[in-house]
């Protein structure tokens, strides 16, 4: 069975913000709200400065604080692809989640009022299409796979770069990584 991840590569992303354009049209985000985002961090003193440009996102963490915080089961890990997930209908919008998530990657929509979050576009994959953000990125800077898969795309990338995850020290193992 799939696990699925992301290897994101900070050395080609532009912050072109095309992602979180494609993540809000694909999944009728409202304006002011958002699944996914681009931070720039600045590193060093002048004249010895780094700028990183990353896009962020639900990281599906394999220990996810969000999921056990939740007292009805909505937020849980769905079988396709050991996605972190949440089903509306179960949620009673306590906003327990939101707070438990070290990444800030959960929001109470808006609109619906249920509590919100990058889905990797389940819905897309199910279908066979690349998940919008990857779909649409100009640069390439986003990979998309299997990260159980020896052989895969994702390991391949990580073999032969330098990476590392946000804020590992949460001890969520997060399934994104970045590319530096």
């Amino acid at each position: 069975m799939a696990r699925f991840g992301m290897v994101i590569d900070t050395r080609r992303c532009v912050g072109c913000m095309d992602c979180v354009v494609a993540c809000q049209t694909e999944n009728d985000v409202p304006l002011g709200q958002r699944r996914t985002w681009v931070l720039t961090e600045e590193r060093g003193t002048f004249p010895n400065v780094a700028i990183e440009i990353r896009s962020e996102r639900c990281n599906m963490c394999d220990d996810p604080p969000c999921v056990p915080v939740c007292p009805t089961g909505a937020s849980h890990v769905s079988d396709f692809g050991k996605l972190v997930s949440i089903t509306e209908k179960d949620c009673i919008k306590c906003r327990l989640c939101v707070k438990a998530c070290p990444y800030e990657a959960r929001f109470m929509h808006r609109e619906t009022g249920y509590a919100s979050k990058c889905t990797f576009c389940v819905h897309r994959l199910k279908q066979g299409l690349e998940r919008a953000c990857v779909a649409v990125c100009p640069t390439r800077a986003m990979h998309f796979g299997d990260l159980d898969d020896p052989n895969g795309r994702l390991q391949q990338l990580l073999a032969a770069s330098k990476h590392r995850v946000l804020k590992p020290e949460k001890g969520t193992k997060p399934r994104i990584f970045y590319l530096t």
